[in-house]
C-alpha cells in the first residue's frame, strides 16, 4: 500500500467563482444553509472584527509550537489561497508573526486562518491582512518538527479538506466541502432574501415569530389549544 507524501503540491481547489460569490455573504448565512455544520470554534478569530477572507484551503498540519511546515506552505501556496493551520489549539508560542504573514501578503494569500497563537498583534492590524488565530503568545516559535501540507486537518474542531472553500468574518469561520459549495450558494441567496423579506416585516410591526408557537407545544411547554 502506497503512503502519500507529507506534502501534497497538487490540490483541487474550489473554482474563482464560487469563492468570488461566496465572499459576499455572511459566515453565518453559509453556516445556516449548510445545516449549521463546519464552523471553527470561537477560539478561532479575527485579529480585528472588519477582517474577512474568502478562499480555498490549503492547509498546514503542525506539531504544537513549530512552524517548520508553515514556511514550507507559503512557498507553495497560489494566490487567493487561505492558509489554514492545525495549530492544535496551542497558545504557549506563536506561530507566525508579522514577518511570516507579510510574506503571505506578498504572495497574493487570500488569508490565514489558525488554530493556534500568533504574534505582533498591532503590526498585524496595520498590515491590513485577514488573520484569524486562537490567541496571541509573544514567545516564538520552533523550526524542527515536520508535519503535513495538504492533507484533512481539523482546525476549530471542524474538518478542512485542501480545496474546500473557507469564509470568515466577524462572526468566526465556516468551512464548507469544496463539491457542495455551488449548491450552497444557491440556497445562501435564498436566504439572504427571505432574511430581508423578515427585516422589512419587522420594520412594519411584525414582530411575531409565526412558527413560535408550533415549536413551543412540540417542546412541551404550551398544551394543545394553548398560545402565549
Amino acid at each position: 500500500m502506497s503512503q502519500l507524501p507529507d506534502i501534497i503540491r497538487d490540490i483541487e481547489r474550489v473554482s474563482a467563482d464560487v469563492v468570488a460569490k461566496a465572499g459576499s455573504f455572511q459566515a453565518a448565512i453559509l453556516a445556516d444553509v449548510a445545516g449549521r455544520r463546519g464552523t471553527m470554534h470561537a477560539r478561532v478569530a479575527p485579529v480585528q472584527h472588519n477582517m474577512q477572507v474568502a478562499g480555498p484551503a490549503f492547509t498546514v498540519e503542525v506539531r504544537p509550537g513549530d512552524n517548520l511546515m508553515i514556511h514550507a506552505a507559503i512557498a507553495l501556496a497560489q494566490p487567493g489561497d487561505v492558509l489554514v493551520i492545525d495549530g492544535k489549539g496551542d497558545q504557549t508560542a506563536a506561530l507566525m508573526g508579522t514577518l511570516m504573514l507579510s510574506a503571505c501578503k506578498k504572495r497574493g494569500l487570500a488569508g490565514v486562518i489558525v488554530d493556534g497563537a500568533i504574534r505582533d498583534k498591532l503590526e498585524i492590524l496595520e498590515l491590513d491582512f485577514p488573520v484569524f488565530s486562537a490567541g496571541f503568545n509573544p514567545a516564538g516559535p520552533t523550526k524542527f518538527v515536520p508535519g503535513r501540507i495538504n492533507h484533512p486537518i481539523s482546525a476549530g474542531g471542524t474538518t478542512v479538506n485542501p480545496g474546500d472553500l473557507v469564509v470568515g468574518d466577524a462572526d468566526g469561520v465556516v468551512v464548507i466541502e469544496r463539491a457542495k459549495a455551488p449548491a450552497m450558494l444557491a440556497l445562501a441567496d435564498k436566504k439572504v432574501a427571505d432574511e430581508a423579506a423578515r427585516i422589512d416585516a419587522i420594520a412594519r410591526g411584525d414582530t411575531a415569530s409565526k412558527w413560535l408557537p408550533a415549536a413551543l407545544r412540540a417542546a412541551g411547554v404550551l398544551k394543545e389549544g394553548e398560545s402565549l
